[in-house]
């Protein structure tokens, strides 16, 4: 009988390898090395080992295999060579997504798994991995040193909206410190059904961006108001085929979601004379308007029109949906009837998660949270670019997901199911436009994945690419 060795768990190494039985046979005539580095390979081919995944030391998987540390250097050495392994200086051996010489088949992906467990690159969802943990904790910690309140004011937590009023003008350049013209949300959809309730009455209609934001749309529904849908192009929103007659414009002009265009100045302008040449009310939807990183941002449309226009914006791309909150910038007539409206029905925002924001901001936390996010997502958008090479790649250099253009509905759907069985979400176009379906493609957003994971991920969606014949841009 031959002799083998099988490493199994043990409790003092969480490596990528404390679940996987790694066998070895010292009677086979193939070099212990070789046989290491085969049943490595075989575990990264089969998706038993993922991208990002750390492998033990040389000595301790040795150790563990009861054979010298020569047998797994050179083992090492070799997958190293093929591009199988990373290292990183201080940190250990890495997987790498997929060996450098070519790409990895479709059949080498790892089982399919529960949408939950999927690698998250659909668009919309924040880099919590940024967060400064420990500013996390503090924060809530503070929070939670509070004195309950017995009732809550309606526009919002003091400190809070001091808070975001001093973002907004430290990083959008806009003017929000009147506390008549300041709310807290509880995020920008919730905002948007706030408007609609207190201000549009059922049956008025609202022109709205197509592909546009889906929970903006079922907001405005939700109040009985009608959605039109508009055009958008590579400059956003198309102002000159807006519906006669509309109560409302709802557009995302900064980052056009989900198509990722940048509204520029002169359309901003038209926009904005259009609004006051008719007296239509303008939601500005400035959900990552932060995430601004290759020039300055351009005006907001509420300074170039704070008559007619409301900002909204939110905390869950920044930070995370956990808070709850976002906040509301508009005249004093808009402002007065939201408040009414909370009033009347009793409702508001929930201040737990703005007193987490406003010890973030007391402490300078959320300014640093920002910078590192400004750092971290170029270089990921580059990795997005460099591994997507050759295909349609489409979307302003800002923001966190790009669209990768498809030709029909049909290759888009065939991606996607591709995809989750390969281990990773994605998202079509389909489900964010209003009317009938006329734009292909996939939101594919690169903020909500780990960094270590993201090259394997976006390799898996490079595949399913190729597999439907995307190897080359239109």
């Amino acid at each position: 009988m031959a002799n083998s060795t099988k490493y199994r768990k043990t409790n003092s190494m969480p490596d990528a390898l404390d679940e996987l039985p790694l066998a070895i046979d010292r009677a086979a005539p193939t070099p212990l090395s070789v046989q290491v580095a085969t049943g490595l390979r075989a575990a990264a081919t089969a998706g038993r080992l993922r991208g990002g995944d750390r492998l033990p030391s040389s000595r301790a998987l040795a150790t563990r295999l009861g054979v010298s540390r020569t047998v797994i250097t050179a083992a090492y050495d070799q997958l190293h060579a093929e591009g199988w392994l990373s290292g990183r200086r201080g940190s250990g051996t890495y997987l790498t997504a997929s060996p450098a010489r070519g790409p990895r088949p479709l059949a080498s992906a790892p089982p399919s798994r529960p949408a939950s467990a999927l690698l998250d690159l659909a668009a919309g969802a924040p880099c919590v991995e940024a967060i400064d943990r420990a500013a996390w904790r503090r924060a809530w910690r503070a929070a939670g040193d509070r004195i309950p309140l017995t009732r809550k004011d309606r526009a919002g937590d003091p400190e809070y909206r001091a808070a975001i009023a001093e973002h907004l003008l430290r990083h959008r350049g806009l003017g929000a410190g009147s506390d008549t013209r300041m709310l807290a949300t509880a995020g920008a959809s919730a905002a948007v059904g706030e408007l609609a309730a207190a201000l549009l009455r059922p049956g008025d209609t609202v022109a709205m961006e197509d592909p546009g934001y889906q929970r903006a749309a079922g907001a405005f529904r939700a109040a009985g108001v009608r959605v039109l849908p508009v055009p958008v192009d590579a400059a956003g929103l198309r102002v000159a085929e807006i519906p006669r007659g509309v109560a409302a414009v709802y557009c995302t002009p900064a980052h056009q979601f989900p198509l990722g265009a940048r509204m520029p100045a002169a359309r901003r302008v038209e926009l904005v004379e259009f609004a006051c040449r008719t007296g239509t009310l303008v939601i500005e939807d400035d959900y990552d308007g932060e995430l601004r990183y290759d020039t300055a941002p351009l005006p907001l449309l509420a300074t170039l029109g704070p008559d007619v226009v409301v900002h909204v914006g939110t905390t869950s791309k920044i930070l995370s949906p956990v808070l709850g909150i976002g906040w509301l910038v508009g005249p004093p007539r808009v402002t007065e009837a939201v408040l009414a409206h909370r009033e009347a029905t009793g409702t508001g925002p929930a201040v737990a998660g703005q007193h987490v924001v406003a010890e973030l901001a007391r402490h300078g936390d959320l300014a640093r949270h920002l910078r590192r996010l400004r750092r971290e997502m170029p270089p990921r958008r580059a990795l997005v670019t460099e591994r997507l090479r050759g295909f349609d790649v489409r979307g302003d250099d800002a923001g966190s997901h790009v669209v990768v253009a498809l030709a029909s509905a049909a290759e888009e759907v065939r991606v996607v199911a591709a995809a989750a069985r390969g281990g990773v979400l994605l998202e079509g176009l389909g489900r964010h436009h209003l009317g009938p379906r006329h734009t292909f493609g996939i939101a594919l957003g690169y903020a909500a994945i780990g960094r270590a994971d993201l090259p394997y991920a976006l390799d898996v969606v490079a595949d399913c690419l190729r597999a439907i014949g995307r190897s080359m841009v239109p």
